[in-house]
């Protein structure tokens, strides 16, 4: 495991350091783990407090489910949802920054403000375009994912020839608007986007190959937290997905991943420092 440095809006560096985790503040009533679990304000920030306790070093929180076919929200909806989470989130004297989990321009501009520094964006500034001039002026830590499609039908029927080699050449071409717009390199981390319009053939893939991305030169993000992939691979439905996430996670941090974005905050952090100490 190599040490790793992200700067993040404001210029502030989180590392170097060997892995970050970035937990799970779904303040939605429909996700697919957790939805309705802190769906209010102050539960949503007092479940983002309690994994920073456990060792998140970035709370992101989103107020619109990304799962497939999942409805989408309005932008007052979604405002309402996560601005005053990130507020509290943002006043935490825990070391823990804030991420917001959003591809409207709006919202990320409004959490921007709220106290957020990292924009976790699964459009990659496609959906809306003029999110890319928010990223432009704000300059946030910027997690750039890869997706097919939208949540709503992103899963009908993805194809690939090659997916490793088609996302590379998707990352290369958004890296490419990225620099136009003004945003430093070394805020850029990127995530291929498990789930997101890939089949189970598609997704293991990319996690058999991760190691290719880093011909790109930067961190790369993973979210596989308790997703279906592991009911598609072991038969496992959606409380049983755990240990499962526990062994790919240990297994990626030591092929290079460095950013590890999961529910369970404290298992993770085990599973990461003995893949630390063993690596």
């Amino acid at each position: 495991m190599i040490d790793t440095k992200w700067i993040v809006k404001g210029g502030r560096v989180l590392g170097p350091a060997p892995f970050f985790i970035a937990g799970v503040v779904n303040v939605t009533p429909d996700s697919f783990y957790d939805g309705g679990a802190h769906g209010d304000a102050e539960s949503g920030t007092a479940h983002g407090l309690e994994l920073a306790r456990q060792g998140a070093h970035i709370l992101d929180v989103g107020g619109e489910s990304t799962r497939p076919y999942a409805d989408s929200v309005s932008e007052e909806e979604e405002l309402r949802r996560v601005i005053p989470v990130i507020r509290g989130l943002a006043e935490n004297d825990l070391g823990a920054v804030v991420s917001v989990d959003t591809y409207k321009a709006r919202v990320a501009a409004e959490a921007m403000d709220a106290g957020a520094v990292i924009l976790n964006d699964v459009s990659a500034f496609r959906f809306e375009p003029e999110l890319l001039d928010v990223i432009g002026q704000y300059k946030p830590g910027y997690v750039l994912m890869h997706s097919l499609g939208r949540p709503e039908d992103m899963q009908d029927e993805p194809r690939y020839d090659d997916v490793v080699g088609e996302i590379m050449a998707f990352f290369e071409e958004r890296l490419d608007k990225l620099a136009g717009a003004g945003l430093p390199e070394d805020r850029i981390v990127l995530d291929p986007g498990i789930g997101f319009g890939k089949l189970l053939a598609h997704n293991l893939t990319i996690l058999r190959e991760i190691e290719r991305f880093k011909a790109l030169g930067l961190p790369l993000y993973m979210g596989l937290s308790n997703k279906s992939l592991w009911q598609g691979l072991l038969g496992l439905e959606v409380g049983e997905r755990q240990n499962a996430t526990q062994a790919a996670t240990a297994i990626l941090a030591t092929r290079g991943v460095a950013v590890h974005r999961v529910h369970e905050v404290e298992l993770a952090t085990q599973t990461l420092t003995i893949a630390r100490e063993m690596a």
